[in-house]
This record gives structure tokens, C-alpha cells and sequence, in this order.
């Protein structure tokens, strides 16, 4: 048996498969990002999922690629810890943006860009990728992502840059008692996924004028820091993953044209993509 697992800070996708590249089933589990969960609260969203513990024995390979895998430390925590439950696995973990890579271009060359509850981007040469910087996480970066959307709604509401009916509407959808926002940032667990919740907001009136404008600016940022550095031309395939990028592909394209790129594809969720990959491998 094999597991493959796609692991965004909001939830990752499970696909088990046998030897005979048939599927065995398929489920969600909560995030498992090793940056930002605890080594308990990781150990136990795993563990708490049936369908896993139930095969843990058979499993013989786990590709896991997850956020905040992107550097050495938090990667060993998370790989440790599958390894005592999947004791009989070989496990790999890399970074979700690896995940992306093959979930989009496969081999070819590519900008391919992570829009969802974080952010990120790189190069992919056709063998390696290269990345413009390593991700200081939702804090410091995560540029047009969930969490970044989220801050700045959040921001805009309580600085009353927020139009007066738009506000109303966010107020009435949302728990805006400010120590209730501090515990849920300081305190509680995932608090980038948090901040992500609000950006749901936006799919419901991406077409208030505010709104747009919130989001244009969130991309145009992303493309200045993360996609125009690599100098690629119009002819370089620019992909992107994630839900932000999904169900805003209109805005997106028309932020990628203003920076004379051509939008090539959005997925949504590359689970199935990084499917095929594998099988083609075994």
C-alpha cells in the first residue's frame, strides 16, 4: 500500500493505492503543518482518522508533501512522526510547492505558484526548482494567500476603511470581538488557518468594488515579489494552485496580462495530478 498526501495548513488530501495502482479510498484530515502544530496535536490528527490507522501496518511508502515542510527542522518532526506510526513505510516528506510542480507543469519548465491558505512560488527548470526565498510564513509573508486577505479585511474593518455596507455584512458573519480574535492569533491553535476562515468572505462579493480592489492589489503584490523576480517571459507557463486562486482566476488572469504573463492553468487541488505522477513512477 502507498499513501500520497497533499498538506495545505487547512486540510490534507489522502489517496491510499496498491500495488496494482488501483485506489484504495481517499480522505481529508486537518492541516498538518509542522510550522505551525504542535508535535501532539500533529500525532493526533493522525492517529484520530480511522481509514489511516487502519492500514498503518500495510503501508509500505508515504510521499507526503505538506506546508511548512519547506526547511529542515519542522520536515524531521513531521517525518518522525509518521515513521513511528507507519512503521513499516518508507517516508518522504517535501514541501507542498514540490507537490505543485508535479501536480502542474510534471517535467516541463514553469513558474508554478501556491494561492490558498499560504502562498508561495518558484522556478522549475525541468529538474530542480528554484525559489526566489525561503517562506517566513503567514506572518512576515504568505503574500495574496487566505491568511494575508484575512489580516487585511480584519485591518480594514477596525481602521473603518471597510465600506459602511460591505462592513455590516462582515460584522453579521463574523465573531469581531477583538479579544476573541487576539485568543483565536496568540493562542489557539492554526492561527494562519484562522485568519484564512475570513477570506470566504470575499467569494461571496468578490464583485463589490472594494472587494476587487482588495484583491487586485493582494495579487499585484504577489506577482512583484514572487513571480516577476524570476524575469521569465510571456512564453513561460505560469501556473497556480490553491482555492484563492481558483475562485479568483478572473481577477488573477487579468493581474498576469498587466505583467505581460499568460495564466496557463488554475487547480483547484492537485491531488489528483500528483496521482498520476505516482503512478507513472511505479
Amino acid at each position: 500500500m502507498i499513501l500520497i498526501a497533499d498538506g495545505g495548513s487547512t486540510k490534507v488530501d489522502w489517496i491510499a493505492i496498491n500495488k496494482n495502482k488501483e485506489e484504495e479510498f481517499r480522505i481529508q484530515t486537518l492541516g498538518l503543518n509542522p510550522a505551525v502544530v504542535s508535535k501532539q496535536e500533529l500525532h493526533n490528527r493522525i492517529i484520530n482518522m480511522f481509514e489511516l490507522i487502519n492500514i498503518k501496518d500495510a503501508v509500505k511508502e508515504i510521499h507526503f508533501y505538506g506546508a511548512g515542510c519547506g526547511t529542515p527542522k519542522p520536515t524531521a518532526v513531521l517525518q518522525l512522526i509518521l515513521e513511528k506510526i507507519f512503521v513499516n513505510a518508507k517516508v518522504y516528506v517535501a514541501e507542498d510547492m514540490l507537490a505543485a510542480v508535479y501536480a502542474a507543469s510534471g517535467k516541463k519548465p514553469a513558474v508554478v505558484c501556491i494561492l490558498g491558505t499560504g502562498s508561495n512560488s518558484c522556478y522549475f527548470d525541468g529538474k530542480n526548482m528554484q525559489m526566489l526565498v525561503p517562506s517566513l510564513g503567514y506572518i512576515l509573508m504568505d503574500e495574496a494567500s487566505g491568511n494575508y486577505f484575512g489580516k487585511k479585511l480584519i485591518v480594514d474593518y477596525y481602521y473603518n476603511k471597510m465600506p459602511k455596507g460591505i462592513a455590516l455584512e462582515f460584522a453579521n458573519q463574523f465573531n469581531l470581538d477583538a479579544d476573541y480574535i487576539k485568543r483565536n492569533i496568540y493562542k489557539e491553535v492554526n492561527p494562519n488557518m484562522y485568519l484564512a476562515s475570513f477570506a470566504k468572505f470575499m467569494f461571496d462579493y468578490k464583485d463589490d468594488k472594494y472587494i476587487k480592489k482588495v484583491i487586485k492589489k493582494g495579487f499585484q503584490k504577489f506577482f512583484k515579489y514572487r513571480v516577476l523576480p524570476f524575469g521569465v517571459s510571456k512564453d513561460t507557463p505560469v501556473y497556480f494552485i490553491g482555492s484563492i486562486a481558483y475562485y479568483f482566476r478572473d481577477i488573477l488572469e487579468e493581474i498576469s496580462n498587466t505583467n505581460n504573463l499568460e495564466l496557463t492553468d488554475v487547480i483547484q487541488r492537485p491531488i489528483d495530478n500528483l496521482l498520476a505522477y505516482h503512478k507513472n513512477k511505479m
